[in-house]
């Protein structure tokens, strides 16, 4: 299910028209488009808190399940079908995944934001990136040359 989209410009020229799209939108939202930046998503107060509610009360679950070591196995055995890159994680590594999924969305709650899971998540699928293609694996793994090629900028791909 796609959120409806509408250029932002019919929000200024049609305020009333726009809003009642919001009220029709299946998901509760707009998509505002902008030709001179990013685009907007627009929703009411009500949608937004009951989205807010929803994943505090689902990475509250995550965590009191990983404190358990059933719940632990459950989510760790459930990873690959949300996350199926993880197959090419050693073991280890999709727990350390896990442990830091739950533990980021635990903060994300608490700040009530959570834009700090995606770094988390884009990180270990990296990862896994690297451990399913041996080339890539081999050249990391190769020594440094010891030459300083300056400061690393990460910038949006």
């Amino acid at each position: 299910m796609s959120t409806t989209q509408v250029p932002f410009s019919e929000l200024i020229q049609k305020p009333k028209a726009t809003v009642a799209k919001l009220e029709r939108a299946k998901r509760g939202q707009l998509r505002l488009a902008r030709r001179d930046g990013e685009d907007l998503v627009l929703e009411s107060a009500r949608h937004a808190e009951d989205t807010e509610a929803a994943m505090s009360a689902t990475t509250r679950l995550f965590v009191s399940l990983m404190k358990r070591d059933d719940g632990a196995r459950a989510l760790l055995t459930a990873l690959p079908d949300v996350f199926p890159w993880v197959r090419f994680l050693p073991a280890e590594d999709v727990r350390g995944f896990l442990v830091e999924l739950v533990e980021t969305a635990n903060a994300c709650a608490d700040l009530d934001s959570m834009a700090p899971l995606r770094p988390v998540i884009d990180a270990w699928k990296d990862t896994a990136l690297i451990h399913a293609d041996p080339e890539l694996r081999d050249q990391l793994k190769q020594p440094l040359d010891g030459a300083d090629y300056g400061p690393v900028t990460i910038e949006d791909a």
